[in-house]
């Protein structure tokens, strides 16, 4: 089972006790959401396109795709299509923000883990996003069939604010109060 790439997802199938000889997992992907280097993205094709053709590949992409129009989403669209053309057998994941790992910091939970971390100010928007947790990823990649197919993963849909609280807090969880969360920050010192 080829797994391309060293970040927290391929850690995880690495690590998962999958039983899918016949994939390649291809998670080694433009990861950071607001790249601008033309080069990262031509990397990542570069690099699918070096892939055996007989093997399943397994490609991760968004479900940015389908709120947002950045470089990123059209790029993730373009590999879309690309995987669906030069692979026979192929499968497409379109998932949340994952919420293990701390290997890359542009994922949504480790860049406000890290905001937080250093104590540094951010905007919370008032927006929806998707999570999903590790369980939940590897049950929806043990239930890959070995057709060509196209997978949404969403997790949980949360609000950024509700994400923090849950998730974005290395020294526990926040009740929400602004006095807690000044007792919390304040005892991690």
């Amino acid at each position: 089972m080829p797994i391309i790439g060293k970040g927290d997802i391929a850690t995880v199938i690495r690590d998962g006790g999958l039983d899918k000889d016949k994939f390649t997992f291809f998670c080694s992907g433009v990861s950071n959401s607001s790249e601008l280097r033309e080069s990262e993205y031509q990397r990542e094709i570069d690099l699918l396109l070096s892939q055996d053709r007989a093997m399943h590949l397994v490609y991760f992409s968004s479900l940015s795709i389908f709120y947002a129009n950045t470089l990123y989403t059209r790029h993730k669209l373009f590999m879309e299509s690309l995987v669906k053309s030069e692979f026979p057998y192929y499968t497409i994941i379109r998932m949340g923000n994952i919420v293990w790992g701390e290997k890359n910091p542009h994922t949504l939970i480790n860049f406000i883990r890290n905001k937080i971390r250093n104590r540094e100010l951010f905007e919370i928007q008032d927006v929806y996003r998707y999570v999903i947790d590790e369980e939940e990823f590897l049950h929806w990649i043990n239930l890959i069939p070995p057709w060509p197919c196209e997978l949404n993963i969403p997790g949980r849909k949360m609000k950024v604010k509700d994400i923090v609280k849950e998730y974005c807090y290395p020294w526990g969880k926040s009740d929400g109060t602004v006095e807690h969360e000044r007792e919390m920050m304040c005892s991690s010192i």
